[in-house]
């Protein structure tokens, strides 16, 4: 699980990095085109604010809270267990729950 969960982080972090440099790259386009002439520095500040704050919501958009993400790598995890290791693990929660029973009786 755990290197599905690394790919997982590998994969969300070349996608914020992807938007970082077209950000960078938008930014320096913005530029030569100010130095250019074809825009004016304050058309050019507005346009590269509002490339920002799109980018930034993009990012939060499509990036699902730290919740939903777990319940999705989990349902992932579990669809690829084989017959076996899907009964350990069901073994593996009856013993932990038994022993739960346990000292919540001797706590009583």
């Amino acid at each position: 699980m755990e290197g599905f969960g690394e790919n997982v982080k590998k994969l969300l972090l070349a996608g914020i990095g992807a938007v970082a440099a077209t950000a960078e790259k938008s930014s320096e386009l913005l530029d030569e085109m100010v130095k250019k002439g074809e825009l004016t520095v304050e058309q050019g500040k507005a346009l590269n604010q509002e490339l920002k704050h799109n980018i930034k919501k993009t990012v939060q958009e499509k990036t699902p809270d730290k919740e939903e993400k777990k319940a999705d790598d989990m349902d992932a995890f579990l669809e690829q267990m084989t017959p076996e290791q899907m009964e350990k693990l069901k073994e593996k929660l009856a013993a932990m729950e038994s022993l739960e029973k346990k000292e919540e009786g001797t706590d009583e």
